[in-house]
């Protein structure tokens, strides 16, 4: 059985470099903010993601069931209308085309 003095140091060193991991980004960010890089990346990342995202995901809905494409085709035109028209609220539209594909795989 390890000493009491032992296992102390040890859970206290894992506590100062858990607290030195997690403090390190913040301490960086302060000067990225003033980069002009960082705040390109701060408006395209967003939406280069989601891109990746729906393609990723279209694509393999595409592959897996070529009798679903009607299916596929009618969410995402309910996810893009909600989009725009929700006043550009990604959580309320993903969650309308996630429905609306659900309901018309399961309802018609």
């Amino acid at each position: 059985m390890p000493d009491t003095l032992y296992l102390v140091a040890a859970v206290a060193v894992a506590g100062v470099v858990t607290l030195a991991l997690r403090s390190l980004p913040f301490a960086i960010l302060k000067p990225l903010r003033r980069s002009r890089f960082v705040q390109a990346l701060g408006r395209w990342m967003p939406a280069g993601i989601l891109l990746i995202l729906a393609v990723v995901v279209l694509r393999d809905e595409i592959l897996s069931g070529p009798d679903r494409l009607w299916a596929v085709a009618a969410a995402t035109a309910v996810t893009i209308a909600v989009h725009l028209l929700g006043k550009r609220r990604a959580l309320l539209s993903i969650a309308a085309g996630t429905a609306c594909y659900v309901v018309l795989l399961n309802v018609l």
